[in-house]
C-alpha cells in the first residue's frame, strides 16, 4: 500500500517535503544567526533567545505569505494545466491538489503568527523591565541611551510610564500585528467545513479580508523598533571588547572603547518576498473582472424536481471541456458573490448549462429569481471555464465515475460528451469502458438526471455498445412506501424509482466489492476513479484504490481524482 501511495502521489510528496524542508531550513538558519551574531549581542542582552524566536518565525511568515495566494489564482492554474497537457498525467494531476496546500500554507501562517506574537509580547515586556531597571546592569544601561541623542536607542520604550499595551495599540508594529492576526484568525475560523458548506457568503466576505491581512504585513516592519548595532560602530567598539565597558569603566575602555555602540534598524523586508505574487494576483483578478464583462445570453431555464434549476447559455468565444468549472455571480442578488459550478453540457453542444441546487441563501435567492421573472431575465456574469480532474477521463481506458447527490454534475458532461462521440463515431475515444456510481438520499435527486440517463441507454443499445456503460444508482435514504413499491414490482423490466433498465440498489455501495469486480474484468488497465462528493467518500475511495491497485506495472492500477472547489 505504501508502494502504490507513492507511486500515485510522489510529486505531491516531493512538492510537501520541499515546503517543510524550506520551512525548517529558513526557521534553523535565523534562529541561529539571531542568537548569536555579534550584530545582536545587545539586543539579546536586553530581550534573551526570543529575539530569535521572533525574528526566524517572521521569515517563515513571509515564506508563506509569498505562496499562500498562488494556489487560488485559477488563471494561473489552468494556463499550468493547459501547457502541462503533453506532461505526465500524475504531475497534471498534482494541480488539483491547490486548494490543500493553500490550506497547508494557511495553518503554517497562523501557526507561525502564533509563535512570532508570544516571542513579540516577551520582548515586550523585557524591553519594559529593562527600561525600569536602575541596577546599572548592561539591559538597564542599554535602555537609557536614548537619552544620549534622538537616534541613539535600543530599547523602543522610553519612559517608564508606557505599558505593553500601550506600545500594542499605538506603534506601527504592534497595531498592524493586531489587525493582521485578527484577520487571520477570522479567514482560518471562518473556512472550516461547516461554514464553506451551510454560510458561504461569511466565508466568502471574510476571506476577502486579506486584503487587510497583506496590507498590515507591508507596513508591519517599517518602524524598525527591533534594532542591532550598525556596522561602522562594530569596527569602532566590538563588544567582544567593549561590552563590560557600559557597566564598569576601566582604563582600556577609555583608550579603546570611548565611543558608545550605535545602533540601526533592521530593514523592513516582508515587501520583498509578496510583491511578485501579489501583482500576479492583481492580474488574475483584472482578468477575472474582464472576462466577466463579457455578455451572457441565458437561452433557457428548466426547473427540474427537487428545486434544481438548469441554465442553459451562451457566450462569445466561450470554450468548454468536460468536468470544467464556472464561476457564477448574479448582480441582481449580490454584485460581489460569486460561486462555482460545474460545467453539465457537453463540448458539442452549442450552449453552455449548470444545475443549480437549492443550498443555502444565494442559491435560494438564483432560484427564486428565475422561478418569479416576469419579462426580463436577470442578467448573469461568468466567469471560467476552469479546469479540474475530470478533463483527463478520456485519457484512462476505463474509468469508474462516482457522484454524490448533486455531485453528478460534471459527470452529466462526461456522459453528454460520450453520447455525441459515439453518435459521431469518434474513432480518438481511448475510453473502453465507463463504470457510472451515484449515491442519492432522495428519489426526488435522480430525476432531473434520468432523461440523459434514459437516452444514453437507449443509443447505447442501438450502435451496439450496450455493455459500454454499466451505471449503479444507490438510494441511500429511503421510506417503507418506496420499498413496498418496489417489493410490489420487483419483476419489472424497468425500475420503480428511475424507469431505467438498471435496478436502483438500496444502501450504500461496497467499495471493496466494486473495485475487486473491476480489476477482475480489466486486470490489465489504468482505471480513472473519479469524484464529485463529501471528503468521507474520497477517504473510503482513496483506500481502495490503494488496495486495488498491483505493485506490477504491468496489471491493474487504479488512479484517485477528486473534484476541487
Amino acid at each position: 500500500t505504501m508502494g502504490n501511495w507513492l507511486v500515485n502521489h510522489w510529486f505531491s510528496a516531493t512538492v510537501l517535503a520541499a515546503w517543510l524542508g524550506i520551512n525548517i531550513f529558513l526557521f534553523t538558519y535565523y534562529f541561529l544567526f539571531f542568537n548569536q551574531d555579534e550584530r545582536y549581542f545587545y539586543t539579546r542582552a536586553i530581550l534573551g533567545s526570543a529575539l530569535a524566536w521572533a525574528r526566524a518565525s517572521a521569515k517563515c511568515l513571509n515564506f508563506n505569505s509569498m505562496l499562500i495566494l498562488l494556489p487560488v489564482c485559477r488563471n494561473l492554474l489552468s494556463f499550468l494545466r493547459g501547457t502541462c497537457s503533453c506532461c505526465r498525467r500524475t504531475l497534471r494531476k498534482q494541480l488539483d491538489h491547490n486548494l490543500a496546500f493553500h490550506k497547508l500554507v494557511a495553518y503554517a501562517l497562523a501557526l507561525f503568527t502564533a509563535v512570532h506574537t508570544i516571542a513579540h509580547l516577551f520582548n515586550l515586556e523585557r524591553y519594559n523591565h529593562s527600561q525600569q531597571a536602575t541596577d546599572g546592569s548592561l539591559h538597564a544601561v542599554l535602555s537609557k541611551m536614548h537619552l544620549q541623542g534622538s537616534d541613539k536607542w535600543l530599547n523602543p520604550i522610553h519612559s517608564n510610564q508606557t505599558t505593553v499595551e500601550y506600545v500594542t495599540f499605538t506603534t506601527i508594529p504592534g497595531l498592524t500585528g493586531v489587525i493582521i492576526t485578527l484577520a487571520l484568525i477570522l479567514m482560518v475560523t471562518s473556512s472550516t467545513e461547516f461554514i464553506r458548506r451551510n454560510y458561504f457568503e461569511v466565508f466568502w466576505y471574510t476571506h476577502h479580508l486579506f486584503l487587510i491581512y497583506f496590507a498590515g504585513l507591508l507596513i508591519h516592519g517599517i518602524a524598525g523598533l527591533v534594532r542591532g548595532q550598525t556596522e561602522e560602530s562594530m569596527e569602532d567598539v566590538h563588544p567582544h571588547h567593549c561590552a563590560h565597558c557600559l557597566t564598569q569603566k576601566d582604563e582600556d575602555c577609555s583608550h579603546n572603547c570611548s565611543k558608545d555602540p550605535e545602533f540601526g534598524s533592521i530593514p523592513a523586508e516582508s515587501w520583498k518576498w509578496v510583491l511578485a505574487p501579489v501583482l500576479l494576483y492583481i492580474f488574475e483578478r483584472i482578468l477575472r473582472v474582464w472576462r466577466a464583462r463579457q455578455k451572457v445570453v441565458v437561452t433557457k431555464v428548466v426547473m427540474h424536481p427537487a428545486r434544481v434549476l438548469e441554465l442553459q447559455m451562451q457566450k462569445k468565444g466561450f470554450r468548454m471541456e468536460v468536468g470544467q468549472y464556472i464561476f457564477v455571480n448574479c448582480p441582481a442578488i449580490s454584485l460581489l458573490e460569486w460561486h462555482p459550478f460545474t460545467l453539465t453540457s457537453a463540448p458539442e453542444e452549442d450552449f453552455f448549462s449548470i444545475h443549480v441546487r437549492a443550498a443555502g441563501d444565494w442559491t435560494e435567492r438564483l432560484i427564486d429569481t428565475f422561478q418569479q421573472q416576469n419579462l426580463e431575465m436577470p442578467r448573469i456574469e461568468v466567469d471560467g471555464p476552469f479546469g479540474t480532474a475530470s478533463e483527463d477521463v478520456f485519457q484512462y481506458e476505463v474509468a469508474m465515475l462516482v457522484g454524490a447527490g448533486i455531485g453528478v454534475t460534471p459527470f452529466a458532461s462526461i456522459l453528454k460528451s460520450i453520447w455525441y462521440k459515439f453518435q459521431q463515431a469518434d474513432q480518438t475515444l481511448k475510453t473502453k469502458k465507463i463504470y457510472f456510481y451515484w449515491l442519492c438520499r432522495d428519489t426526488g435527486a435522480f430525476a432531473w438526471f434520468n432523461d440523459l440517463l434514459a437516452s444514453l441507454e437507449q443509443k447505447m443499445a442501438e450502435s451496439g455498445k450496450a455493455d459500454f456503460l454499466t451505471y449503479r444508482l444507490f438510494l441511500t435514504g429511503w421510506d417503507t412506501s418506496i420499498a413496498n413499491n418496489v417489493a410490489l414490482r420487483f419483476d419489472t423490466a424497468t425500475d420503480t424509482v428511475t424507469g431505467l433498465r438498471h435496478k436502483t440498489i438500496f444502501g450504500r455501495p461496497m467499495w471493496n466489492s466494486e473495485f475487486a469486480a473491476v480489476a477482475a474484468a480489466h486486470p490489465r488497465s489504468v482505471v480513472g476513479v473519479f469524484l464529485c462528493g463529501p471528503g468521507a467518500l474520497a477517504k473510503s475511495l482513496q483506500k481502495s484504490c490503494h488496495q486495488h491497485s498491483s505493485l506490477d506495472p504491468r496489471k491493474v492500477k487504479f488512479y484517485f481524482n477528486k473534484e476541487n472547489f
